[in-house]
């Protein structure tokens, strides 16, 4: 398993609007990310527009792979693309992972073996 964490910025004014195209996503859309193998994905907002995603998967070059290829996720991302500052491309795609610096579980496991 993979943890996966990345960060964009949601354009201020827009902020509103981002926050109620998630309450709720398209039904869909939900469907496409769990079948793309991503679990326990969450979103956070932070002051500003700073977003924080965080997901899990087995296989993140597979997951991108099967939401590259879902008509589904390409209507979904082309309209949120409006929301994000400095991003080209679908955000699914260009979205750059953050790296992980501190696990508590993997660190607490190394103190067992």
């Amino acid at each position: 398993m993979t943890r996966i964490a990345f960060q964009l910025t949601v354009r201020p004014e827009m902020i509103d609007e981002y926050i109620a195209r998630h309450s709720p996503v398209w039904p869909e859309m939900l469907a496409e990310i769990a079948a793309s193998g991503r679990r326990n994905y969450s979103v956070f907002l932070g002051d500003g527009g700073t977003l924080f995603g965080y997901y899990e998967t087995d296989d993140d070059d597979a997951a991108r792979e099967y939401l590259a290829a879902s008509e589904v996720a390409a209507r979904w991302e082309a309209s949120m693309a409006p929301f994000f500052v400095g991003m080209e491309g679908r955000v699914d795609q260009a979205a750059v992972p953050v790296p992980e610096v501190f696990n508590l579980a993997d660190q607490l496991a190394a103190l067992e073996d």
